[in-house]
């Protein structure tokens, strides 16, 4: 376990949340360590390690810790920065998302969802300004390439003499480990820079997952009623806007790939989602059967509005990931 070094409270500009991986790898606990370590020793930086993100309770210690944190943030996890972002996100910990990446500027702009000119929530309900940069470490086993990209945004930041100068008067040390027990879960995560509030989640959804808030903005209600494995509300989701951070297809699981729906569709594909032939929505609908099925409740199939979706997806032009998956086809692999 990584211990608190406790020294007296310093101005704090910025954060390190490293999120340890569910399985016990000693692998992954030795990157996690050494990131740990090295990030305690920068200054400025304070570091929360806490469980694996996207299992933590609500209302438990880490995230009553982390909601409590107002520097800006450099998030470290096993799961894709996207889903990492949003998953803090829709625990309150909010700001501007920032992809790390070896091949990119840490101050790039995420990609956009789509070119369409549609409002989406994020733009109508703007996060702080602060940032939380994302960090991927199924990236790499070598720590120093991960020592290396934080060591590269704390100190961009620290020669802008014009940052802001916050605090952090909860950690009272630079290093804290939150020791608490989870249990793994399986649940949507938003992405609001990509949602337009459609509502066609909660239409799709008939287990009372989804439900609206005081704004009459769609939201992850009830998490824990998301029935395990069932990745169906993403597949007919038209922004490609849902994410299951643990689904084995990179498209779902909130892989950076672009907004577009037929992208999002192929990739499933590739990666291992269900086919036999069928498209996303037949996929998604049978993936919502069985689970009624198993509830002993009836199944529905693929109602009138699925199929008027079918329609529209079929019509769309292909891109070039969909030629490519043509050309792979005819190879007959």
């Amino acid at each position: 376990m990584i211990s608190a070094n406790v020294q007296p409270e310093t101005s704090t500009n910025w954060t390190v949340v490293i999120s340890k991986g569910q399985s016990r790898n000693p692998v992954k606990r030795s990157l996690e360590q050494a990131l740990a370590d090295a990030a305690s020793k920068l200054d400025g930086v304070a570091v929360v390690v806490v469980p694996h993100l996207y299992d933590l309770p609500k209302g438990g210690e880490s995230l009553t810790t982390l909601a409590e944190i107002d520097s800006n943030i450099i998030v470290a996890s096993w799961i894709f920065p996207r889903a990492a972002h949003w998953v803090l996100d829709r625990n309150g910990v909010r700001g501007q998302f920032v992809a790390v990446d070896d091949d990119q500027d840490d101050d790039e702009e995420p990609s956009s969802a789509s070119a369409r000119d549609v409002d989406r929530v994020a733009d109508l309900y703007p996060r702080p300004d602060r940032e939380i940069h994302c960090i991927d470490l199924k990236n790499g086993e070598d720590p120093q390439r991960f020592i290396e990209l934080l060591q590269q945004i704390v100190l961009a930041e620290q020669a802008d003499h014009s940052a802001a100068d916050r605090s952090l008067p909860i950690i009272g040390g630079k290093l804290v480990e939150v020791d608490e027990t989870t249990a793994r879960r399986w649940y949507p995560v938003i992405d609001f820079s990509r949602c337009t509030n459609c509502m066609e989640c909660v239409d799709f959804c008939l287990f009372g997952v989804y439900g609206v808030d005081q704004a009459e903005t769609i939201l992850v209600e009830q998490p824990d009623n998301c029935r395990k494995g069932c990745p169906a509300c993403s597949r007919v989701c038209p922004e490609n806007a849902i994410i299951f951070p643990q689904h084995k297809a990179p498209a779902i699981a909130g892989a950076d790939i672009g907004g577009d729906e037929g992208f999002k569709i192929d990739l499933s594909k590739l990666f291992g989602a269900p086919d036999g032939g069928e498209d996303a929505i037949a996929t998604a609908a049978r993936e919502r059967d069985e689970q009624l099925l198993l509830t002993g409740r009836d199944a529905v199939g693929i109602d009138d509005q699925l199929k008027r979706r079918q329609r529209d997806v079929a019509q769309k032009p292909k891109d070039d990931l969909d030629k490519l998956i043509d050309s792979l086809d005819a190879l007959d692999l």
